[in-house]
């Protein structure tokens, strides 16, 4: 699990256990759909909780004019 919270263009992630100021999805709801074990131990990590998006990794962002983006997540070494 990365540590990352800033999306590809530099905004800061919201809280995944936040709703503001973006109400959160019922599909990223679930704690089991984390791999930290809840929404709250996530933060405001990328993460892809509900797998739905195949471009990997994104946050809600803290920008209430941007709901969502990607997070440019680096590849382990060696993967």
């Amino acid at each position: 699990m990365g540590t990352l919270n800033t999306t590809v263009s530099g905004k800061t992630c919201q809280s995944w256990s936040s709703n503001s100021p973006h109400e959160l999805l019922v599909g990223v709801m679930p704690d089991e759909n984390y791999p930290d074990g809840s929404r709250a131990a996530a933060l405001n990590f990328c993460r892809n909780p509900d797998l739905s998006y195949s471009g990997g990794p994104w946050c809600y962002t803290t920008d209430p004019n941007t709901r969502w983006e990607l997070c440019d997540v680096p590849l382990c070494p060696g993967k």
